[in-house]
């Protein structure tokens, strides 16, 4: 009985460790500022920008996206679209050759997001560019996202993450995905900057002086997390990653629970690849003294919030059926800092789409996580793309 009580204590300190991050990092974030400036001023220089849009079979999105895209108020002579297309249907290539965009057409026996972009890398002229930006093929960047970018350069950043946020709020899933990406946004990007720690990247909507992306492109081990291994080699290289909350980029969420499960099982399967190769250079970096780019890669310890609120939810209930008020209290109330972290973390315009039917399909995508992290080798070998069907934007900020 006493071996169980230690094992009990012991997970239970690790459960109180994860939920003090949430809790602490949320309210950092209510109290601080992101990295944007208040007046976007007309620039004396506009640097060219370059934005690479890594595509697998994004035939059903990407005239519509590029399209979108064009729409910005930097001036057109200074950036380029650049679509690095992986497996199109012709008819699409020619649609895209009557666009003022790049094509690189490529192909991979095992297609990555990261061989994609280290093609595009190898291949383009890369001088020509002041800023490299990332989007995903489904995204949509804000008018001024470009602007926004181009004045935080001059403000001497060399990596920047901008706002992503939902395309789309159409089904219940969608409303769910896009509360736990508006959540992550505020622990993992504003939170951080708040306390002085880089932000996290998010795959898309990020930019990044161009020599510095390609020297931390230039080793990558993860088969879906490129950006995380992106983001770690330019923290570890002494840079700081900022966040810019005004730069907003419009990203499609997944509509259906299966093309949920088969997202999150990609991003479990490339965090968990992640800590392999990255937990000791972290390590290394806390006892060297580097303290914000150790805990940089000790970040990804923290357990997914969702996964979080279910191992709470089973440890109140059984530890009320012992009984005894000193077994359960400490459960419910890390229960209850948790629930109340990830409330205040979620804008208001997203809390007015959350109905009754939303709160009970948590327990259901809780399932498919689960489901997901039993079934993460499927994704050690072989990518798990996501398709996106070009869903309509709906409000946002």
């Amino acid at each position: 009985m006493q071996f169980i009580y230690i094992i009990y204590l012991l997970f239970l300190g690790i459960i109180t460790l994860n939920v003090l991050y949430w809790v602490v990092f949320a309210v950092a974030g209510r109290l601080g500022k992101a990295d944007d400036t208040d007046q976007l001023e007309t620039p004396l220089f506009f640097r060219k920008i370059g934005v690479l849009i890594p595509a697998y079979k994004e035939d059903a999105v990407i005239v519509d996206s590029v399209t979108e895209n064009l729409k910005q108020i930097y001036p057109a002579d200074r950036f380029d679209l650049i679509i690095i297309a992986d497996s199109f249907h012709p008819q699409t290539l020619s649609q895209l050759a009557t666009l003022p965009v790049k094509v690189l057409p490529v192909s991979f026996e095992v297609s990555t997001v990261a061989k994609a972009i280290n093609s595009a890398l190898s291949r383009l002229p890369i001088g020509q560019y002041d800023i490299l930006v990332v989007s995903d093929a489904d995204n949509h960047m804000a008018p001024d996202f470009l602007s926004r970018i181009n004045i935080a350069f001059a403000q001497g950043w060399k990596a920047v993450q901008g706002h992503r946020v939902a395309k789309n709020i159409n089904t219940s899933v969608a409303i769910l995905d896009a509360i736990s990406e508006e959540i992550n946004n505020h622990i993992f990007r504003k939170a951080s900057r708040v306390v002085g720690l880089s932000s996290a990247t998010i795959g898309s909507g990020m930019a990044f002086e161009p020599a510095l992306m390609k020297a931390a492109m230039a080793t990558q081990h993860t088969m879906g997390g490129y950006d995380k291994e992106l983001e770690t080699n330019i923290v570890l290289s002494g840079h700081k990653i900022g966040y810019l909350e005004n730069a907003f980029i419009y990203d499609e969420k997944v509509a259906q629970r299966a093309v949920f499960e088969n997202q999150r099982t990609r991003w479990i399967a490339a965090q968990w690849q992640f800590l392999t190769y990255y937990f000791w250079s972290g390590v290394r970096e806390l006892f060297a003294g580097r303290f914000a780019s150790g805990f940089k890669v000790m970040q990804a310890l923290i357990l997914p919030k969702i996964l979080l609120l279910g191992l709470l939810i089973i440890t109140v209930f059984i530890s009320f059926l012992t009984g005894k008020q000193a077994v359960w209290q400490i459960p419910l109330i890390l229960l209850v800092l948790q629930i109340a972290s990830m409330i205040i973390s979620v804008p208001a315009y997203l809390w007015k789409r959350v109905s009754i039917k939303e709160l009970l399909l948590i327990p259901v995508l809780l399932l498919s996580f689960v489901r997901a992290m039993m079934n993460m080798r499927k994704a050690f070998k072989r990518f798990m793309h996501t398709p996106h069907n070009g869903s309509p934007d709906t409000q946002a900020p």
